[in-house]
């Protein structure tokens, strides 16, 4: 009941407290972001890679990207799962602490930008709170949900081939986040120019 109180005078991560203080100005960057997990849920579940590019004045730069396939040796030690996957990955392997510090000084302000992004955001957060952080304080934007309020549509979710298909952006058969994001990059882009957000 008192977590709060422990959280006033906690001391925090040198990276924590940098990321903190560059929310006294405004972004004008976008940071399109996808994770891969374990599973649906943040309290048991970890990320197993993460995929992002920034988006600067409607251009997705490819060179501001951050890829990194997350070590989660001791997640899949005490699950009873292997780690095969990542020796064919041609990603970045780093654990996760490392990765986290290194993906929160990547996104900055940045506003976020993702497919579902809340699971993402509640992922990432999760790997936060085992950092001894606090939660991500950008702001974050939806494909989905943009989608939808264009077409005035609520009653229905659509799956990321689904905006993929309506917006004629092709299919890949590779799968990974550093994929998807590109995915969503495109079709944010599309969706930000119809909803007239700047």
């Amino acid at each position: 009941m008192l977590d709060w109180l422990k959280n006033i005078n906690k001391e925090h991560p040198e990276f924590w407290k940098t990321y903190l203080s560059k929310f006294e100005k405004k972004s004008d960057r976008f940071v399109v972001l996808s994770t891969e997990t374990s599973g649906l849920n943040p309290n048991t579940d970890v990320i197993t890679s993460i995929g992002s590019f920034g988006i600067i004045n409607n251009t997705i730069f490819i060179g501001d990207n951050f890829e990194a396939v997350l070590l989660q040796y001791k997640f899949f030690h005490d699950n009873g799962l292997t780690n095969e996957f990542v020796v064919e990955s041609k990603m970045k392997k780093i654990g996760e602490p490392e990765a986290i510090q290194a993906f929160i000084e990547f996104i900055g302000n940045s506003v976020l930008v993702g497919h579902h992004i809340d699971f993402d955001v509640e992922m990432i957060n999760a790997s936060l709170e085992r950092l001894g952080c606090g939660r991500l304080k950008n702001q974050a934007l939806d494909i989905d949900i943009m989608y939808r309020k264009l077409q005035d549509i609520s009653n229905k979710q659509f799956s990321l081939d689904e905006l993929c298909e309506i917006y004629k952006i092709p299919k890949s058969d590779h799968n990974s986040s550093s994929e998807d994001a590109y995915k969503i990059a495109l079709l944010f882009l599309k969706l930000k120019s119809r909803l007239g957000i700047n």
